[in-house]
């Protein structure tokens, strides 16, 4: 499993100005392009028993983060997949990703179910 890129153990130095992501080196793993690699990685996850303003302000914080990073999609595709479940990932919180899920596994289920009922047409026509 990757580590997270906003791990405290994994400091990186990020130019100012960057490439888009289209750019950038195929071979590179994702994560060296993440913005979180140089912050703290108390932003993205909960320390035990938050306050929810806290937890709120903080998560906050951390999508801030997320929303100016080249590799976002590819972070949260990431946590969708493993799935991750704890900390911000990609601009979403773990009860985000969760429901981006849920809807993943609904729309499967209605695409299945829409084929199903076109190939028994299309049998029977």
């Amino acid at each position: 499993m990757l580590q997270p890129p906003h791990s405290s153990l994994q400091v990186a130095a990020v130019p100012a100005q960057r490439e888009p992501v289209r750019d950038r080196d195929q071979d590179a793993p994702w994560h060296t392009e993440a913005v979180c690699r140089r912050d703290e990685a108390g932003l993205f996850f909960a320390p035990s028993k938050e306050p929810t303003a806290a937890r709120l302000s903080r998560e906050e914080a951390a999508k801030r983060v997320c929303a100016r990073c080249p590799v976002m999609v590819e972070c949260r595709e990431h946590a969708l997949l493993q799935p991750e479940p704890y900390g911000v990932w990609g601009g979403l919180t773990a009860a985000e990703r969760r429901v981006v899920l849920a809807r993943r596994r609904r729309r499967d289920v209605e695409l299945k179910k829409t084929a199903r009922t076109t190939g028994r047409i299309a049998a029977a026509g």
